[in-house]
């Protein structure tokens, strides 16, 4: 490593004009890049002609954000200078730690109240679906995944095959089994295929552990990989119980055997229970805290197993598998309940995920949500259920905030559609957050016992966070 050259970051030059000359290299080679892809966009007219429409407008903003990037990133990043723009660390102190949650807590329980009361009941509908429930999906899930890779270090890449499980034991045995056995239990079948759903998906949990219990690091990953593909290929191909690319129709949840809706006349949640609103929010807002219950009791139970004698074993095995076996810790038995907690989540998740939806695919369970659960857990801060919490939130809630930049088709034309450059800003978010904090956002773990009143919280650059 250079004197010039420090981790990667520029040689430390005072000369503006050096920095002016690099950016507008950089800028140059963006130029290039945006031929022809971002330059030119290609559509079909009715006549089946294909027409090419040129995107100078997009090419330039590309072009000039590069350029301001890399100046800022010249005059600010090096070490040997002063810091001019300073990021807040997000490590709670004592009192935030005390306050945090029991705010954030409030603010869960009266956000459908709050979005009534701001957008009136068509707004929401979206904001309490689009951005409450499937936010608390994906926490939920990052949450499951974090007992896995966060905890015990083990690199899970196949994660939404348990999601996957969960979701068609929910479809098949409420939408075949029940109706056809003991049709009273209809309206139920959802309280009924949950927890079926966390066994199963915890059984299939403990049937991928078997396979990887001698594997670490890159080869865990591609075994896990391989078995969410697999998962994905038998749901696709067993058509006769799964019914291929077709999908499930699944029943709708109800509320302890009421409906929301009714095409038969039955008695409704409505008829029962005299509430303002219409029934889809009413059913919205039942459907919000489902989740929020079923998240917060993920989070409960992780952090009471982070305090038993097996929590203490996963992160043991995290840190050093040869130095827990010579401690005595039965690292087989370690690694089965640690992907049977995460995949028994998971398969909650997906039970639910097959209710709301009332459909399921097998489209929805593709390696794209396995990378983005685990992009949660890894920027988020592996270990830290209220990092995880926050980044499922600006990854999520970034993501559906991008089809509400209608405005954005001013300046772009008619045809950009800002929602499909959301993996290309969700890529440069990660960059940028991995750059400004390589440990996530909450770099720091509380202890998960001590001896005394007096915890402090460990640093991220003190744990191995499942390298080995």
């Amino acid at each position: 490593m250079t004197s010039g050259s420090q981790g990667g970051l520029p040689p430390a030059s005072h000369s503006m004009q050096a920095i002016l000359k690099d950016a507008a290299i950089w800028a140059l080679v963006t130029l290039g890049l945006c031929f022809p892809i971002i330059a030119f966009r290609t559509d079909r007219d009715l006549s089946l002609q294909t027409s090419i429409d040129p995107r100078p407008w997009l090419v330039l903003f590309a072009v000039l954000a590069v350029f301001v990037g890399r100046l800022l990133w010249r005059l600010y990043a090096h070490p040997k200078r002063p810091k001019r723009v300073l990021f807040p660390p997000l490590d709670l102190s004592d009192r935030h730690k005390v306050w945090a949650p029991r705010i954030g807590l409030g603010l869960l329980l009266l956000f459908p109240f709050i979005t009534l009361l701001i957008t009136g009941q068509g707004g929401a509908i979206k904001w309490i679906d689009n951005f409450g429930v499937q936010i608390l999906i994906y926490i939920m899930l990052a949450w499951g995944l974090n007992i896995v890779v966060g905890l015990a270090g083990l690199l899970d890449l196949g994660y939404v095959a348990f999601y996957a499980v969960g979701a068609y034991t929910y479809a098949i045995i409420a939408t075949y089994v029940i109706p056809a056995t003991i049709p009273v239990l209809g309206p139920w079948a959802f309280w009924i295929c949950l927890p079926l759903a966390g066994v199963l998906a915890a059984f299939w949990g403990i049937l991928l552990g078997f396979p990887v219990l001698r594997l670490r690091g890159d080869y865990l990953a591609i075994v896990t990989l391989a078995f969410g593909e697999i998962i994905r290929l038998v749901l696709i191909n067993w058509v006769a119980l799964t019914n291929g690319n077709a999908g499930i129709q699944t029943p709708r949840i109800t509320f302890f055997g009421l409906p929301f809706t009714s095409r038969t006349g039955e008695t409704t949640f409505a008829d029962v229970i005299s509430l303002p609103g219409t029934s889809a929010v009413h059913r919205s807002v039942f459907l919000y805290y489902v989740i929020l219950a079923l998240a917060l009791l993920v989070a409960f139970v992780t952090q009471r197993m982070r305090r038993l004698p097996i929590g203490r074993a996963w992160e043991a095995l995290r840190e050093d598998e040869i130095a827990c076996r010579s401690l005595g810790i039965n690292t087989v038995n370690t690694k089965l309940t640690a992907f049977a907690m995460g995949a028994m989540f998971g398969g909650l998740a997906g039970a639910f995920f097959g209710a709301r939806q009332g459909f399921v695919n097998p489209r929805s369970f593709e390696f794209m949500e396995s990378a983005t659960i685990l992009a949660i857990v890894v920027l988020g801060g592996m270990g830290s259920l209220f990092g995880v919490a926050v980044a499922a939130v600006v990854v999520i809630g970034g993501i559906e905030l991008l089809r509400e930049l209608d405005w954005l088709k001013a300046i772009f034309g008619p045809s950009f559609d800002p929602a499909q450059y959301r993996m290309l800003i969700f890529g440069l978010a990660m960059v940028l957050v991995m750059i400004w904090r390589p440990r996530g956002l909450i770099a720091s773990r509380e202890p998960s016992i001590t001896l005394n009143e007096d915890a402090k919280a460990i640093s991220g650059a003190h744990v191995q966070e499942g390298h080995g």
